[in-house]
């Protein structure tokens, strides 16, 4: 698959006379079109909900556009709850996923009428004492422990992971919940990260759909929602193929008709809470060539950092580049593509092939559209860029500015010299 950048070298020169670089900006035709295929491959379901992940992109411009088509917001912490609230997102229109949670940030997630899904079974006696009762509707997330597989590829390993109840844990939790008084239930996991592959949702529904029969059974909680959480992924290379919602869709149509119609349980709602895939393609981080270093390795350095971007620097994480205006020349060069922090991972490519770079150049740098400037930091004192929206029109809509030194200084109102900090911009 070719990676093509949604803006041009000429779209950029204009950009720049008014926001400067580095920015990210994101595409609101990519994620219109997405979000209505999402929205499509899963009308068979009646009571299907998308609650977008909050955590990729938390912009209330974006979050706002994917309300549009009836997704709602998958919070994790106070703040996005207050986000979601703030861009007009509440009450069943929020799930909120947490661990190791804060008191407050389940007494606002109350407040607001969210669908609280506890991690843990002891959390049912902290939210209780919390509240002084359970919501009539809550979730609980499950942890199946192992390995996850699939076609004996491994996916991923859930018995490494931190959330969630066991297998025993799920159904004496629900006996608990059902004796408290809790009169809708809801069953939640996340077993894999970032599949490319259109049998992980399928798989994943199978395997709680089965569940969920198992449940009914020993407790008598019927269901009212199952929950996939994220986990469908993005083609970030190239050579990757990318998923395909509407034949991941019909999988999972296919596997409810199989597992859970028969067991009467065929009013289960199907809910989501997709972030990569609704966000990650239709982002990019522009940045601007300001140097190059010729020493025991060619060097490009750029104005972006890993505060702009921190996958490749944290993960390892591979993110295409197209050089803008040079996307027809050959990828004859060797480039490592650097950032200004002082640590040595602040690279956005190692050894990358691409064409001849001169300074002055802009890179666009593929599918920062989610976990891109959400996961932005300020080490070194670097400020955190702006976030651009490319209207559907052509125009380009400033969705959050660039911080300033102000905003950096601002927390140190108990330091003398506080005032003539911000007052020198």
């Amino acid at each position: 698959m070719e990676k093509k950048a949604f803006v041009t070298k000429e779209m950029i020169e204009e950009i720049v006379k008014k926001y400067p670089t580095p920015f990210h900006i994101y595409d609101e035709k990519g994620i219109r079109e997405n979000a209505k295929a999402l929205k499509e491959a899963f009308s068979w379901n009646k009571g299907y909900k998308e609650f977008f992940a909050v955590k990729a992109t938390p912009n209330p411009f974006l979050m706002k556009i994917l309300h549009e088509y009836g997704c709602g917001s998958d919070c994790s912490s106070l703040t996005e709850l207050m986000l979601s609230d703030a861009a007009g997102i509440t009450g069943r229109d929020i799930m909120f996923s947490s661990n190791d949670t804060p008191a407050e940030d389940f007494e606002l997630a109350a407040k607001l009428g969210a669908t609280i899904n506890l991690d843990d079974i002891t959390h049912i006696d902290f939210l209780e004492g919390i509240l002084g009762r359970l919501p009539k509707r809550l979730s609980l997330r499950y942890n199946p422990g192992g390995v996850f597989k699939i076609s004996n590829g491994i996916m991923d390993n859930p018995g490494d992971a931190k959330y969630g109840l066991t297998t025993e844990q799920i159904f004496e939790a629900y006996g608990i919940l059902k004796q408290k008084g809790v009169e809708e239930f809801g069953l939640h996991a996340f077993l894999a990260s970032n599949t490319v592959t259109n049998d992980y949702y399928p798989m994943l529904a199978k395997q709680l759909f089965e569940l969920a029969v198992q449940i009914k059974e020993k407790t008598g909680v019927s269901l009212s929602f199952i929950n996939l959480s994220g986990g469908v992924g993005i083609p970030y290379r190239p050579e990757q193929t990318p998923n395909d919602i509407r034949i991941i869709g019909e999988g999972v149509r296919k596997v409810f008709e199989e597992v859970l119609v028969p067991a009467g349980l065929a009013d289960v709602a199907i809910y989501t809470e997709l972030g990569r895939f609704m966000m990650g393609p239709y982002g990019m981080l522009v940045t601007k060539v300001i140097h190059e270093k010729h020493t025991h390795k060619e060097y490009i350095g750029v104005d972006a950092c890993a505060v702009n971007l921190m996958r490749p620097a944290m993960y390892g994480a591979y993110h295409h580049i197209t050089v803008l205006g040079k996307e027809n020349e050959p990828c004859d060069h060797t480039y490592d593509v650097t950032g200004s922090l002082c640590e040595n991972n602040d690279k956005f490519a190692i050894d990358r092939q691409l064409p001849k770079i001169d300074i002055g150049d802009y890179l666009a740098i593929h599918d920062t559209g989610a976990h891109g400037f959400s996961m932005g930091y300020n080490y070194n004192g670097k400020l955190k860029s702006a976030e651009l929206l490319l209207k559907e029109d052509g125009s380009v809509q400033l969705i959050r500015r660039a911080q300033t030194p102000a905003d950096y200084f601002a927390t140190f109102d108990c330091f003398d010299e506080y005032r003539c900090l911000t007052e020198k911009k």
